[in-house]
This record gives structure tokens, C-alpha cells and sequence, in this order.
């Protein structure tokens, strides 16, 4: 595979669920340090990252269904992010892993959050990097997520740019274009000015993603409310639209045992924010979208402030989390602020494995 960087080796893995392909480096038998990327991505995106663990650590990244070379499986977002995260622990039993440490990125955090929900006791920590809010993407408002619309209206499918998906679909690696992948990398995946390396397997990496009504962006559903769709059921989008995702403090508080969580974000991102700009009710509060309905019936949805709530509960209830921000970092810090990305990281795993 041209794209691999030295120490890095890959493989299918036949699991029960689909055939994942799977990244891996350090030692067989060390701890295993599993990193699950987000959307429009694959595992490429962690090499650097699981290069850097020191010995004693076994790095695992898998491309998740649709992503990378894993099984084109249809996904079905009724079931919100689990198509996902079961195939994860589908993964971890082939694999021989009864237990791991586990890093989710963006929508890989959501996904790592429902894998911690449905089985605990199999996660020896947890690590969300900007992770999609807890109550999902898009159609919700305050800090605990109540929907703006009961059909969560502004999530989903429809939220999908029809420019940037067609130069998904058509191997588009140049920058003639705010939409071109490589241009949407640099000025959203990173703080902009960051150029990651290795970004030509980075750029390869988006290209990897399947396209479609089964994939990404999904389906979408007709809507008398503001913007005028609903999410649809199928489809990458459509797993973290609010109707189909949502993982309260309540949903956490009841688990046992609650592993140790660090959560881990970028300060200048603009994807995974309070004032996201792939947030339609933002956008619509700066007039980039028409008809905005104003803030008493759609504001902006305030995505860290949930997470932080949630993740609040999560310690009343007995649990340990630690935020971090990372100044001058984006939606990526294990991109363009890889050393203090590791560092947090490293005593995170160490704190776990202390406990």
C-alpha cells in the first residue's frame, strides 16, 4: 500500500460483522491502544499518532464500514453510530482483544462513546478527540440537547454538500475549489496554515470514502420545518442526526464500570463547536442560509457545551474526565499539534493504566 508510512503494517481482518481493514504498529503483545477516525477519513490519518506510542503499546486503527479498504456495507443509520461501533467490537473479538484503550476522533468519538455505553467493561479508557456531541449533529438546541424540531429538522443526509460529495466520488485531489477535499482538509480538518504529513495519504485518505445514499451523505426525508429536510435512514449523516443518536448523562451514570475518560480539543474548530460552521442553524444566524426561523426556535447548537454536560454527569455519577484544550489547534490536534496532542495522551493512558 503506497500510502503507508515505514513501521506501519496493514491487513484484512475477517470479523463476524464485515471484513475490516486494519492498521497496526509497536508491539503484538502490548496494551492496545485502539484509534477510530472520523467522517470523510480513514485510518491513514492516525499513522503519525501511532508511530509515536512508546514501547509496551500496541496500536490498532481500523477503517471503519464504507472508509479505507473495509467492507462497502450499507449503513443503517437507524441504528445511530452502532453499524459502527458493533463492527468494532467485532473487531476486538477477532482480533483476541477483551479489553482496549479507546481514541475516537469526531464522528470515531461518537462511536467510541455508543461502544463504551454497550459494553464498559471492554474499555480500559477512553479518549474523545473533538468528538461529535452526544446528542448528535445538527437539530438540537441548549445544553441538553432538546431537538428544535420533533423530526430533527437541519440533521442528517440533506446537510450534505452536493459539490464536495461529487469531488469525493470523482478522485478530485486538486485545490481548484473551497470544496476540493484537500482545500476542506487544510481549512477545516487543521488549524489553516498546518499542512499534516503525510497529506498526500491524508488527501488519498478522503477519497476513500463511499458515496451514496448507503454511505455518505445518506438519505434525507421532506420537512415543513426550517431548512426543509429531515434526516433521512441510511447513510453516514443520518447515524448522528439526533433522532437516531443521542447518549445522555443518565445513559453514562448507570455504567459499570466507568472507565476514565479524556476528552481532548482543538480551540479554533470550526466543525465541532459551539458556533460550528457545518452547523445549519449558525450558518443560518449569519444569513449564509435563508429563512432561518431565528434563536428562539433553531439557535445555534452549542456542541461543546453538550458534551461538557454530559460529560459532567458522567463525574456526579462516579466517573473520571479530563478536559483538554489545545490553543491554536483545529478540528485535528493530533494533526497540527501533534506533541501536545501525545503528551496528553501518554499520561492519560499512563493515569489508566496506574488505576
Amino acid at each position: 500500500m503506497d500510502h503507508l508510512m515505514p513501521g506501519i503494517t496493514a491487513r484484512r481482518v475477517p470479523t463476524a460483522r464485515v471484513t475490516t481493514h486494519v492498521l497496526e504498529a509497536g508491539e503484538p503483545d502490548g496494551t492496545p491502544v485502539v484509534f477510530v477516525h472520523g467522517n470523510v477519513s480513514s485510518a491513514l490519518f492516525w499513522q503519525p499518532t501511532m508511530l509515536a506510542l512508546p514501547a509496551g503499546y500496541r496500536a490498532v486503527a481500523p477503517d471503519l464500514r464504507g472508509f479505507g479498504s473495509t467492507d462497502r456495507a450499507p449503513v443503517d443509520a437507524t441504528r445511530g453510530l452502532r453499524d459502527f461501533s458493533d463492527d468494532l467490537g467485532a473487531l476486538l473479538d477477532a482480533l483476541g482483544l477483551p479489553a482496549a484503550h479507546l481514541v475516537g476522533w469526531s464522528m470515531g468519538g461518537g462511536v467510541v462513546l455508543q461502544h463504551l455505553l454497550d459494553a464498559p467493561g471492554r474499555v480500559a479508557s477512553l479518549t474523545l478527540v473533538n468528538p461529535v456531541s452526544p446528542f448528535g449533529f445538527g437539530g438540537t438546541k441548549g445544553p441538553h440537547g432538546e431537538l428544535c424540531a420533533p423530526d430533527g429538522a437541519g440533521s442528517g443526509g440533506g446537510a450534505g454538500n452536493p459539490d464536495f460529495v461529487a469531488r469525493l466520488a470523482a478522485g478530485d485531489t486538486g485545490d481548484d475549489s473551497p470544496l476540493s477535499p484537500r482545500r476542506v482538509l487544510l481549512a477545516q480538518y487543521v488549524k489553516e496554515g498546518c499542512v499534516p504529513e503525510p497529506l498526500e495519504a491524508m488527501v488519498h485518505s478522503m477519497l476513500t470514502t463511499a458515496t451514496g445514499d448507503d454511505h455518505y451523505p445518506g438519505t434525507s426525508a421532506p420537512s415543513g420545518n426550517w431548512p426543509g429536510f429531515a434526516p433521512g435512514d441510511r447513510g453516514v449523516l443520518n447515524t448522528m442526526a439526533p433522532t437516531h443518536f443521542r447518549i445522555t448523562a443518565d445513559d453514562l451514570a448507570a455504567l459499570d464500570p466507568k472507565p476514565p475518560v479524556l476528552w481532548i480539543r482543538g480551540a479554533d474548530d470550526v466543525i465541532v463547536s459551539d458556533t460550528s460552521m457545518h452547523d445549519l442553524a449558525h450558518l443560518g444566524s449569519l444569513g449564509i442560509v435563508p429563512g432561518w426561523p431565528g434563536e428562539a426556535a433553531c439557535p445555534p447548537q452549542p456542541m461543546v457545551t453538550q458534551t461538557r454536560t454530559v460529560l459532567d454527569g458522567y463525574a456526579k455519577a462516579g466517573g473520571r474526565y479530563t478536559e483538554t484544550v489545545i490553543e491554536d489547534s483545529g478540528h485535528g490536534p493530533q494533526l497540527d499539534r501533534p506533541e501536545e496532542f501525545r503528551a496528553a495522551l501518554l499520561a492519560h493512558l499512563a493515569a489508566a493504566a496506574a488505576v
